[in-house]
């Protein structure tokens, strides 16, 4: 690839999304921006001599087509002229000479219709050829942007996988896990299973694993009969970050009217411990609960349990092995046969409302209470991307973009979910039709320019909290709609040395990144 295209890229980037420059930089940090701003000045002054030159050919263009335009319609009215001066000495001829009236009549409106059908003709030609050349040089450009993208998508390795096909198979045992459960689960006061939700990055359509991709599902539980589940706020120390506890509720079934199914059990409120104990199985507290809240370690303990039960029963065990791995807040599956294996990881979840936000097992801390159930926006950014796809066209590489910076910074600071961060706002502002292959260069040159002025701003939003301009067809609770955005670079703000740091690690990124568009060693 030509360098010039790239920095030119870079450059229209530089002018479209302008920033202020932080104030209370260190030393360092200044010095190290001072010395890329005159690089970048250079860089400029060296691309407008080229733009000028390249508007300037343009320019030649655009006067040469101005200039055969012209050309073409002095020729239309000279020729329309000479049509009409010559009609007039034929009709004076005819005037003037006593015989062959008719005969003459029948000439001239001959040749004037002759001139009419070709001066309709040459004039239909000329916009023709006049549109033609523009739409000529509207589709060279079109037609360079996607040389480009294509040259871009040759020189970068992408990991040979079939996600698709994963995450068709994966549904299709739990929903057959579901079945089950429904079965086995109908008369019992355990919670009530849903069906699993896809969720992670293989449901969204990307992994940053060549292989060993992790398929991550969610399972919405509900209270079973005469119990019921209340969502509970834990300490707002850290507002942004939600901790809910499940409060476990006994409710009254003594009430009539309830389902047919309900009558020969026994309310957990209005019947003796004794009686309760010899007819009835024991109630949600005194099974998964640690006190009144439930408990994620017992959950998941139950679910494994469960989980290898059924697997005899389904249809997927006669050619597939089944193993468990050991985990404490989630079930971790491992499914082969002799030519593949799948890595599957179970969470549960209570949905807050009618919301895609769950109070979730998945720990977002090294160590989380046994009680404590995070809150989860993972099915809300499956739906995100879900809602893309349905408007985007179909060759859209917004999902390659993604994967490519998912894996470009392994090894570094930058977290997956800094660069998911990222293209997922870009996904939200750009038109959907700004993905395509023609515009892949610039596309990754704006991911890397993100990167670059969130980090020089130690400012990154959190793409769902407190955007209040998220799509509406995903439901959201109101509190995390209209709360303060979260601020995912809030570390760089408290401590300098890992900012110093992050900025370190971003120079020799863009580095490798130019390398890989460029194709060096």
């Amino acid at each position: 690839m030509d360098p010039m295209v790239f920095l030119f890229v870079v450059f229209k980037s530089l002018i479209q999304y302008p920033q202020p420059v932080a104030d209370g930089l260190d030393a360092e940090t200044r010095l190290r921006m001072e010395a890329r701003e005159k690089h970048l000045e250079r860089e400029r002054l060296h691309l407008e001599q080229e733009m000028e030159q390249l508007m300037q050919e343009q320019a030649k263009q655009a006067q040469l087509l101005q200039n055969f335009a012209v050309a073409v319609f002095l020729t239309l009215v000279l020729v329309l002229w000479f049509t009409g001066w010559k009609s007039s000495q034929r009709r004076e001829e005819a005037e003037e000479g006593n015989g062959g009236a008719n005969e003459a009549e029948v000439r001239n409106a001959g040749a004037n219709e002759e001139g009419n059908i070709r001066n309709e003709g040459v004039n239909a030609a000329a916009i023709a050829e006049i549109n033609g050349g523009a739409n000529e040089v509207s589709d060279e450009d079109d037609d360079a942007d996607d040389r480009v993208g294509r040259v871009v998508m040759q020189r970068i390795q992408w990991p040979v996988q079939d996600l698709q096909r994963g995450c068709e198979w994966i549904t299709r045992l739990m929903d057959n896990y579901t079945i089950c459960f429904g079965h086995i689960l109908s008369n019992s006061f355990y919670p009530v299973l849903q069906r699993a939700i896809g969720v992670g990055s293989a449901f969204e359509g990307w992994s940053p694993r060549e292989q060993d991709v992790v398929y991550t599902v969610l399972i919405p539980m509900t209270p079973p009969r005469g119990h019921s589940f209340h969502l509970e706020l834990e300490s707002q120390e850290q507002r942004h970050v939600k901790n809910f506890r499940v409060r476990v509720q006994l409710e009254c079934t003594c009430t009539p009217g309830r389902e047919q199914q309900d009558e020969d059990m026994l309310c957990f409120l209005h019947h003796s411990e004794e009686e309760l104990r010899s007819n009835q199985d024991p109630s949600l507290l005194d099974t998964l609960c640690t006190g009144s809240y439930l408990d994620v370690q017992k959950t998941a303990c139950w679910f494994h349990q469960l989980v290898r039960a059924v697997w005899p029963a389904l249809p997927q065990s006669h050619n597939w092995h089944l193993k468990l791995l050991p985990s404490t807040r989630c079930c971790q599956l491992k499914v082969t046969n002799s030519k593949e294996s799948f890595r599957i990881d179970i969470f549960f979840g209570v949905r807050r409302g009618d919301s895609a936000v769950f109070a979730c097992s998945q720990p977002r801390e090294a160590y989380t209470a046994s009680t404590t159930w995070p809150e989860s926006y993972a099915v809300v950014e499956a739906e995100f991307f879900q809602h893309f796809a349905r408007q985007a066209p179909p060759d859209s590489l917004h999902l390659k973009c993604l994967q490519f910076f998912t894996r470009l910074p392994l090894g570094f600071s930058f977290s997956t979910y800094t660069m998911k961060t990222i293209v997922m706002h870009m996904l939200h502002i750009s038109p959907v039709s700004a993905w395509r292959r023609r515009n892949l260069l610039e596309r990754m040159v704006l991911v890397m320019y993100n990167l670059y002025l969130c980090l020089r701003e130690k400012r990154l939003d959190h793409f769902i909290v407190g955007n209040e301009t998220f799509p509406q067809d995903i439901k959201l609770p109101t509190d995390v709609k209209m709360a303060e955005p979260y601020n995912l670079f809030h570390h760089l703000e408290q401590q300098p040395d890992a900012h110093t740091h992050a900025l370190y690690e971003y120079d020799i990124l863009e580095n490798w990144f130019k390398k890989i568009l460029l194709a060096e060693d």
